[in-house]
């Protein structure tokens, strides 16, 4: 495989406001990242024409029955699976509706496994081995444009039908992608010359974050801004759960602890029976039939 040069991409330039870098004190380090990091706000602006399309793209896959996958390299594969990993315990879902797949799979989550991002073939195989489908959703995430096992994977899941989606730090006019939807998020060169998981990665995580939540909150598991879906497996969650029964339904914690305890320890179903006053089989129902958004199944009742 010849080596390919690939200077003349926006994440691998020399950043000027940081040339001197080993020669700043430590408080001059922080003020140029500080000032460096702020253009990753001003980033996520500039794309939130496609970061909605692809919210409603994925929230439409996965009414429909499909998943939201995830695939990277290095830093961006493991911004991926975290994003994934976070997705059950705020919002209740399935593990398998939301993954992360990263190159080297799990050990390369704690120990970099970098040559695997040059395989492309590995990248289709994993379409392969996850079964993506027409209704899944692929999301290949490369800060740089260039991984090759992110294009594997993207090539091999429009083969399949899925939909896609490319979120990389340069210009489409320096790596094309052939995709659905195509989300550029350009921060410009790193403090450190091609560290991709500085400015770069700061800005994948606001736009996963923007990303998932988004996907929730048209799938109806957001209230307001509370998440009414929230899995309540530990004392955090559990408290997060009483303290939004309380705000919302107007209960003491001991009712709101008593009612939680009544819908199977589900915040939105507690919610739907004391708001209706359904018991927990018919707010199921009306909550099932308004395809799980709670504001339409109270209407409704």
């Amino acid at each position: 495989m010849s080596l390919v040069n690939r200077g003349h991409l926006l994440t691998e330039q020399s950043n000027p406001a940081s040339q001197n870098l080993d020669q700043c004190s430590a408080l001059e380090i922080v003020e140029i990242f500080n000032q460096e990091d702020a253009k990753t706000v001003a980033a996520i602006a500039q794309a939130k024409q496609p970061l909605a399309l692809a919210i409603d793209l994925t929230a439409n896959a996965l009414r429909d029955g499909g998943r939201l996958f995830y695939i990277g390299a290095g830093t961006s594969g493991r911004l991926g699976v975290l994003d994934a990993a976070e997705c059950p315990p705020t919002f209740c879902t399935p593990p398998e509706l939301v993954q992360g797949i990263l190159a080297g799979g799990a050990s390369a989550l704690i120990k970099s496994s970098e040559g695997l991002e040059d395989l492309p073939e590995d990248g289709a195989a994993a379409m392969v081995s996850h079964g993506i489908g027409e209704n899944d959703v692929v999301v290949g995430i490369t800060a740089g444009g260039t991984t090759p096992y992110v294009h594997g994977a993207l090539a091999a899941a429009r083969e399949r039908g899925a939909k896609t989606v490319f979120i990389a730090c340069v210009p489409a006019d320096q790596v094309p992608a052939a995709v659905d939807v195509d989300i550029r998020l350009i921060t410009g060169p790193e403090v450190l010359a091609g560290s991709t998981r500085l400015k770069a990665g700061t800005v994948t995580k606001l736009a996963l974050n923007i990303l998932s939540t988004g996907v929730m909150v048209r799938l109806g598991k957001v209230y307001g801004n509370r998440m009414v879906d929230v899995a309540v497996t530990n004392l955090k969650l559990e408290d997060r759960a009483l303290r939004i029964l309380g705000d919302l339904a107007d209960l003491s914690r001991e009712d709101a602890a008593a009612l939680l305890e009544k819908s199977d320890r589900s915040v939105k179903l507690a919610l739907m029976m004391h708001w209706t006053g359904l018991d927990k089989i018919q707010s199921q129902s009306l909550l099932d039939q308004n395809q799980g958004i709670l504001r339409d199944a109270v209407a409704a009742a």
